[in-house]
Order: structure tokens, then C-alpha cells, then sequence
């Protein structure tokens, strides 16, 4: 009942017997720690409550900061599964039985392991016996010297790769690198004969079909669900009692320092929030208090729990309320962005010079140039395209739908960015007409353009920058050639921006109630252009609205300080009113981190896969990616990409806003990105971006694994194979007695370079390294093995080896 470290080569293995502690330390400037406690399926009820225990001290003598998650096998997190890039395998037995034997370069081994899913990749040892496969998964049959890869007739190239660095890591950090790795197409046997020798002097001759595939398992979990509830926890009683405080969206008020919450995800997962000022009791009684729940609720065992205490959240924790403020967080005016994923706000002046030197900036401030590049505008008519001339540009209104397509070099390559402005008054045939003309377009380049859908009123920052502080929203009519647009009179602009990069104008209703302390307005009469200076506003607003007041009309302008109205410029608004007059800040950033998510409809419905510590190796190219940085959605779309899923893309983006917790804005740009074609707001989220990541390929690496034949040019002597034997060694080192036991299903004839024959038995002698062997025998392993056998026999039976 005590923590025993595990070694570094046995990362990843897991005993079903028994239980884990793991503690995971963020490499980002965050420096922030998780430990989680995992369960196997077989482990005994003391060890699940010890190392429940063990967590909690943990926890404390860390200062408390970790997040504590609960893990149980096969339905582990994905954050947790984050950490075994190259999969979990599961080992049948406990500490007891097996534990003490992981070592490097012991290759006394024969096991088949059935790999399962696609992004998260597990390998479970199951019986060694053709009765285990099936068509649709990868299996590996590991003897120790040599991995078998057999890959069924349904499985995917995901599968195959992933299955290939497993094994590759099997070889490499369990047997020392000394070990070969075969492939074998179960749709395909005949093409590796040699291989096929081995599996079946192993398994046998198969008999009838093989088993239908096996679907993967989707838990629940990994959807988002509408059906999000805050409990506040006490025992003041003596019981434990839950008291529902909120339901979704959830705000960060809700919260208080000197209490302790549940946040239920509808039974997909149970979060648990310790305030800083709760007694040590409730803080070290939390993880008991969430299994409590669990079983309260009559919830899955294997739900997921997480622990955290007030100021270390976790990224999936804020995401569920609408709005989240770090201590200490950056307020005012100016750009802020976050180093790192979470905590530090460092203030930094926009530099265009350094995008391409941080692409981390780039993605932070949304930009992917200093939008100097050339800029293509079109309107659509009638359906159909109609160009613009650039005198018009940056004039949109909300009863058109427009094409923006924006060219720009990075290393001496063209780059597209086609943006799709959807009027709010556009009719449903321009909308969708909109977007049959960008796919189109983006035919008509090759498919190299990044797609941003942009709703009127929701544009991104690289977006107004392109128009240089001269955007004007019209609220309705169009831009039409010919098209008489309603006189309303008087028309009202608020303009907001300090600089070129970031100013816009947008139209609101001519009345007193539009109008803001904070910001600039522009009023337009038949006459002239008021522009009318709020006491909140900046000097920078104050000439940025200048110049948009001189693209608006060439009118005579007049300045009008709020308090200091003339007479007729409350008529024009129909009377005074009332209208918003508190100061206010600059709206906060909120320092949410990304989050990566696989989309898949292949279960007749919405789903998607969170992928925790996103790095370039989770895209894959037979994926369709979801990257949410809170401001704006990626939707990355791999080269394999299903095509179904591909043309889905967007409306699973929607239905992600839509089903948020938090309530999201469903008009967040939506950004779709080609693989090989990522612009730097989207690399940027990537460490150590690697543009040629994908240029090898699952063929090109099992070319890689050299000739099937070098294999030790493994044959087999069928009627040299012995039926289970069970072996029993024991032997004397040092005055430590060491007593192995272990069972193989056959003997297998190796024909090696030399062409001389011997056979391999699993005996004694392969446990000792070369110079126990030699202290032993009296002589080198190649002496021994180039002895006859019953000179072999003699040598081991003096030394005790028999």
C-alpha cells in the first residue's frame, strides 16, 4: 500500500491488478502540475482506497496546487491518455505476478496485443489465438525478438500508424532497440509468406472466418452537453449534503473562496472546485466527496473526476462558464496577449516585423501580416459574382454578401486568405450562394485559400485591418449599381479604434439611446456630420473617427463634446433620451487557452474527441480538427480527410458554438484551414511548428523497417513444435536466489545468415546478461550456442541451470 516508483522503460504499461499514481508537470510557463490516480480493472478495493489517500498527501505536500483526477481503465481522460503519445497497454496480472520483470533487452516474451482507436490508442493483452482477431483492428503479436503487426482488412491507415509507433516504441524502450518489427496486410497474407510461417507456428493453422470489426467506443464524455450543473458540497451536519446552486451558462460570481463546489457535466465527467478559504477538512475530503456523488447519482464507476483548488483551474473547467478573470489579469487600453497557455499577461506594443519570428504573437493578435497584401473584393448578384472597384472598398452593407479575397507572400510564396461577409439582412439564396461562389474560388486556386466565414458585426482583427481604419457597416440596403437604398434621414456610426489596424464604424439606430459615454459617434444629416465625443473616449478614437468621417461624406463636420450639444443635433435624433453613460475599461480578453478537438460524425450524429496538451502530431490527415481559441474556431481539414465530414465541416463548428456551456456567441468567425496551407494565427497555437510533419507517410515507414527477410530470416519446422510447456528455473546469483516461471505455446526454428540451424528454447540461460552467462558456464553466449546440445545439457546441469 505504498508508492513505488516506476521505471522510465515501463511508462505506458499498466498491470490490470493493480494502481497508479501519476504526476505530470507542464512544460509552458504555466509550470502548472496534474496527478492522477488510475484503476485498474482488477485491483482490489484496499489498493484503490490507498492510492485515493496517497493522492490527497501528494496534493498537500505539493502546496495543493495539482488538479487531482480520477482514472479508470479503458475510460481514461484525455489528458491522461495525452501522456502516452504512443498508447497504453494494458498487462494482465498485478505488481505480484509480472511488475518485477519489466526491464530492458528481455525478450523471453509472447503476447498478442489487440490495438483500439484512432487518436487515443490502447493495447490490451488478450488470449494468443486467432479466436482474438478480428477484421476491422490492428493486432501485434510480440515474441520478445520480433513484433508481428497484422493489420485487419477493415482497419484504417490511422490505425496502422498508430500501431506502428507503438510497436516501434515497444522495440526501442522495453527490448533496447533490439528487436525487429514485420508487417503483415490481413487482407494480404499471401504477399508476406515468411511472416504468416511465424504467426502460424504461434497461433496455429486458422480455421473458418475471422470476426466481424469491432466498433470503437465513444463515450459520452467527450460531448459537450447542455445539461451543466453547480452543487455547493457541506457536511456541516455530519452528512453529506449537495445543494444545487445554478444551471448552465455559468458564471465565475457563483464561486465563493471559503466554500467548495461540484460541477456536473450531466454524468460525463464530475469537477470539483476547493476554494482557498475552505477548512482543511473540506479540501482533503474533495476526491471522496466526488466518488460520493458519483455513486449518489447512480453514475458510471468509471466516471471522470478532477480536483482542483481555487487559482489552479483547469482549461476545461473555464470553458464551462461564460466569462472567466484571472487574478491580477491586464485591464485597459491597448493589446494584450498571454506567454504561455494560462497566467502571465505581458504587455507588448503590436510588431509586425516579429510574426513571423513568434508565430506564438501572430496567433495571440490574429494577425498573419501587417495586412499590407493585395485585396480582391466581389459582391454577389443575382447570384453571381460582380467585382468591385477599390474605390468602394471597406463599404459593406448589411443587405449584401460579399467575397474577400486577400493575397499576401511568406517565404517568397503566395498565400490566400477568402473571406465570406454575410449581410444581416441578406437573403438566404445570397448566403448560400455566397458560399457555393468561395468554394468555387477556392477550387479555382487549388484549394491553397484559408476560408473565414465573417458574420456582419463579428469581424476578426486581420479582417479590419486590411481596410485601414476606413470600415463602414451599413446596417441595411445595398451596394448595388441602380439600387435606390430608403432615405432615413438622419443615420448614426459608432466608431470604435484606436488605431488603423483595429478602427471600424458600424450603423445603429438615429436615436438618443444608441449613444455611449465611452466611444465616438458619427451623426449624419442632410447638412452635415456631427462627431460627437463621448467623455469616455481616447485621443486616438477621437482622430480615427475623423477619418472615417471624411470616407462618409464630404459634408462640412462639426464637433459636438458630450454635455455641449447644439439643439439640432437632438432633433436629428428624434429628442434627448437616456443612453449608457458609465465608464468602462476596455473590454477584458478573456485568458481562456485553446482547446483541440476530432470532429466525427460516424455514428449518425455530432461528435467530438478532446485532445489534451495540443501538439502538431494530434492532426491527423484523415481528420477534420476542431481548434477553438475562444476569439475564433479553426476548422483544420486534413488531406484524407473523410469527404462527408469535410463538407460538414462548418455546420459541426455551429452546432459546437451552439452547444457550448458557456453560451458562446454563435457568429464567432470560423476560420477553415487545408492542411500543408496553415496561416501563422493558426500555427502559432503550436510549439515548434513543423512544416514538413507530414511528409512521411505509414507506407514510407514500414519501408523503413527493412527487408521481412532480414528478420533473422526466420523459418519454421512444423513438426519440431511441442505443445504448452511450462518452465521452472531456479538458480543461485551472487547468493540471491531469483525463481522464474514462465509459459510459452511453442518452440520456433531459427535459420540464421550462417545457414546453420538451432533451435530456440525458452530456457534459463536467456534471463542471465552476457557476463552472469560467462561467470556461470565457463564461456561467451556464441560459444555456448555453437556447442552441441548435449554439451549444452552437461554445462547447465553443473551449473544448476536444469
Amino acid at each position: 500500500m505504498k508508492m513505488v516508483p516506476v521505471p522510465d522503460q515501463a511508462f505506458g504499461n499498466f498491470f490490470e491488478g493493480d494502481c497508479y499514481v501519476v504526476l505530470y508537470r507542464s512544460q509552458g510557463s504555466s509550470n502548472s502540475m496534474d496527478v492522477h490516480y488510475w484503476i485498474g480493472n482488477s485491483s482490489s478495493q484496499d489498493e484503490q482506497g490507498a492510492a485515493a489517500i496517497l493522492v490527497t498527501q501528494l496534493d498537500e505536500f505539493l502546496g495543493g496546487s495539482p488538479v487531482q483526477h480520477r482514472e479508470v481503465q479503458a475510460a481514461e481522460s484525455s489528458k491522461f491518455r495525452s501522456y502516452f503519445r504512443n498508447g497504453l497497454i494494458y498487462k494482465k496480472g498485478g505488481v505480484d505476478s509480472g511488475f518485477r520483470h519489466v526491464e530492458s533487452n528481455v525478450y523471453k516474451i509472447l503476447r498478442l496485443l489487440h490495438i483500439k482507436g484512432r487518436k487515443h490508442v490502447t493495447a490490451t493483452e488478450v488470449e494468443v489465438s486467432w479466436s482474438s482477431f478480428n477484421s476491422g483492428d490492428v493486432f501485434l503479436l510480440d515474441m520478445g525478438k520480433v513484433i508481428v503487426q497484422w493489420n485487419g482488412p477493415q482497419s484504417n491507415r490511422s490505425e496502422k500508424l498508430k500501431a506502428m509507433l507503438l510497436a516501434q516504441d515497444v522495440r526501442d524502450r522495453e527490448r533496447g532497440g533490439r528487436a525487429q518489427i514485420g508487417v503483415v496486410e490481413g487482407g494480404d497474407e499471401e504477399d508476406s509468406p515468411e511472416l504468416m510461417k511465424i504467426m502460424r507456428a504461434v497461433l496455429g493453422q486458422r480455421s473458418g472466418k475471422l470476426k466481424e470489426a469491432e466498433p470503437d467506443d465513444t463515450p459520452d464524455r467527450h460531448q459537450q452537453t447542455a445539461n451543466i450543473r453547480l452543487y455547493n458540497v457541506s457536511d456541516e451536519s455530519g452528512k453529506l449534503v449537495v445543494q444545487e446552486v445554478a444551471m448552465q451558462p455559468l458564471t465565475q460570481d457563483l464561486l465563493h473562496s471559503t466554500d467548495c463546489y461540484i460541477v456536473d457535466q450531466g454524468g460525463s465527467s464530475v469537477l470539483v472546485w476547493k476554494g482557498k478559504e475552505a477548512s482543511i477538512e473540506e479540501r482533503r475530503s474533495a476526491l471522496g466527496r466526488a466518488v460520493g456523488f458519483i455513486k449518489a447519482k447512480n453514475y458510471s464507476s468509471s466516471t471522470n473526476v478532477e480536483v482542483m483548488a481555487e487559482g489552479g483551474e483547469s482549461a476545461m473547467f473555464k470553458h464551462l462558464f461564460i466569462s472567466w478573470t484571472e487574478k491580477g489579469q491586464t485591464k485597459g487600453l491597448g493589446n494584450v496577449y498571454t506567454t504561455g497557455k494560462i497566467a502571465k499577461v505581458e504587455q507588448v506594443k503590436f510588431d509586425v516585423m516579429e510574426l513571423h519570428a513568434r508565430p506564438e504573437l501572430a496567433a495571440q493578435q490574429r494577425m498573419v501580416d501587417d495586412a499590407s497584401g493585395q485585396v480582391q473584393i466581389w459582391r454577389i448578384e443575382d447570384l453571381e459574382l460582380r467585382e468591385l472597384h477599390p474605390s468602394s472598398f471597406g463599404q459593406f452593407y448589411g443587405g449584401d454578401c460579399y467575397l474577400v479575397l486577400y493575397t499576401y507572400k511568406r517565404a517568397s510564396k503566395l498565400q490566400y486568405i477568402l473571406y465570406m461577409w454575410q449581410g444581416r439582412h441578406a437573403t438566404q439564396d445570397e448566403i448560400t450562394s455566397c458560399a457555393y461562389q468561395a468554394v468555387a474560388m477556392d477550387n479555382k486556386y487549388s484549394g491553397v485559400p484559408v476560408q473565414v466565414r465573417v458574420v456582419m458585426g463579428k469581424e476578426p482583427r486581420h479582417f479590419l485591418a486590411i481596410f485601414k481604419g476606413k470600415l463602414i457597416i451599413f446596417e441595411g440596403g445595398t451596394g448595388r449599381a441602380g439600387v435606390t437604398n430608403p432615405g432615413p434621414g438622419a443615420r448614426l456610426f459608432q466608431v470604435r479604434g484606436t488605431h488603423e489596424m483595429n478602427t471600424r464604424a458600424t450603423e445603429v439606430p438615429a436615436r438618443s439611446s444608441s449613444l455611449n459615454t465611452n466611444d465616438v459617434f458619427l451623426l449624419k444629416t442632410d447638412h452635415t456630420i456631427y462627431l460627437w465625443y463621448g467623455k469616455g473616449c481616447s485621443g486616438d478614437e477621437r482622430e480615427m473617427a475623423k477619418a472615417v468621417a471624411d470616407v462618409l461624406s464630404r459634408q462640412d463636420k462639426q464637433v459636438v463634446m458630450e454635455g455641449q450639444e447644439p439643439a439640432e443635433f437632438w432633433v436629428a435624433l428624434g429628442g434627448k433620451a437616456p443612453y449608457a453613460c458609465d465608464k468602462r475599461l476596455q473590454k477584458e480578453e478573456t485568458p481562456h487557452s485553446p482547446r483541440l478537438f476530432e470532429c466525427s460524425n460516424q455514428t449518425g450524429r455530432f461528435r467530438m474527441t478532446e485532445v489534451e496538451d495540443l501538439t502538431q502530431e494530434d492532426l491527423d490527415q484523415d481528420d477534420v480538427m476542431l481548434l477553438d481559441t475562444w476569439e475564433e474556431i479553426f476548422l483544420w481539414i486534413g488531406r484524407s480527410a473523410n469527404e462527408y465530414e469535410t463538407k460538414e465541416a462548418c455546420n459541426s463548428a455551429l452546432e459546437y458554438l451552439r452547444t457550448h456551456p458557456a453560451g458562446r456567441d454563435p457568429d464567432t468567425p470560423i476560420i477553415s484551414v487545408k492542411q500543408g496551407y496553415e496561416p501563422l494565427t493558426f500555427t502559432g497555437w503550436f510549439n515548434a511548428w513543423d512544416p514538413q510533419k507530414w511528409s512521411s507517410s505509414y507506407e514510407e515507414m514500414k519501408q523503413n523497417l527493412g527487408d521481412v527477410a532480414s528478420i533473422s530470416q526466420i523459418t519454421v519446422v512444423s513438426d519440431s513444435l511441442t505443445h504448452s510447456t511450462t518452465l521452472y528455473c531456479h538458480y543461485d546469483i551472487t547468493n540471491t536466489s531469483l525463481t522464474f516461471t514462465f509459459q510459452m505455446s511453442h518452440y520456433v526454428y531459427i535459420q540464421c545468415c550462417n545457414d546453420v540451424q538451432k533451435s530456440l528454447s525458452l530456457s534459463s540461460q536467456d534471463y542471465l546478461s552476457d557476463v552472469d552467462l560467462e561467470n556461470l558456464l565457463g564461456c561467451s553466449r556464441s560459444g555456448f550456442q555453437r556447442l552441441p546440445r548435449w554439451r549444452q545439457n552437461d554445462l547447465k546441469k553443473k551449473a544448476g541451470l536444469f
